[in-house]
């Protein structure tokens, strides 16, 4: 699967979040599509980790150093449950979207090895990306973009992009930033802007 399609698959997370935002679903649909997800991938991680199932569709959404480690696409659903679960919908699909759309818009514009930092050009694109999705969510939701509001979404977009930025190795186990981005981005709106939650 080329670098593109991988970045399509992980866009498609946004289809949810935008399906509440549109008034398609309401906040508890998309809360449990994602923890059933969560479900679904821990159970997949269990086949592929512990039981040894190797079915094709994993050479092709897990990177190299994923294959000895809960892979991308479950970490993906785990913080995007648990963000989905703990704070209020206009947070939550803020840091979910900046997930969905920023990071993949991110990952093409500029590939780095694990431990790397990306270029600044890069993390600026996805400070604005990340901002304007909050911004959006904020305004769809209702919210009035007073400076409570802005400044979540300017702490909201810095969060993502910090955890964007950086993929840290800890015990020889990559943080990837599936995992870290919605938490960052929702813990840091959650702190600012009340107004927002």
């Amino acid at each position: 699967m080329s670098e593109l399609q991988r970045r399509l698959v992980h866009a498609s997370g946004s289809l949810v979040p935008l399906g509440y935002l549109t008034g398609v679903v309401p906040w508890s649909v998309v809360t449990g599509l994602f923890v059933a997800s969560a479900l679904v991938a821990t159970v997949l991680e269990v086949l592929r980790l512990g039981v040894g199932l190797d079915w094709a569709i994993y050479d092709r959404l897990t990177r190299d150093y994923e294959q000895d480690n809960p892979a991308g696409y479950a970490l993906y659903t785990y913080s995007t449950a648990g963000v989905a679960l703990v704070f209020a919908p206009p947070v939550a699909a803020a840091g979910i979207l900046m997930l969905a759309v920023g990071d993949p818009i991110s990952g093409l514009m500029g590939s780095r090895g694990v431990g790397e930092t990306k270029q600044v050009t890069t993390l600026l694109t996805m400070f604005g990306v990340c901002l304007a999705l909050a911004l959006g969510t904020f305004a769809a939701e209702g919210v009035r973009l007073t400076a409570p509001a802005l400044l979540a979404g300017v702490v909201g977009a810095a969060g993502a992009t910090v955890a964007d930025g950086v993929k840290p190795v800890v015990a020889g186990y990559v943080v990837d930033d599936n995992l870290s981005i919605p938490p960052v981005a929702c813990g840091a709106m959650w702190l600012v802007g009340v107004a927002v939650a």
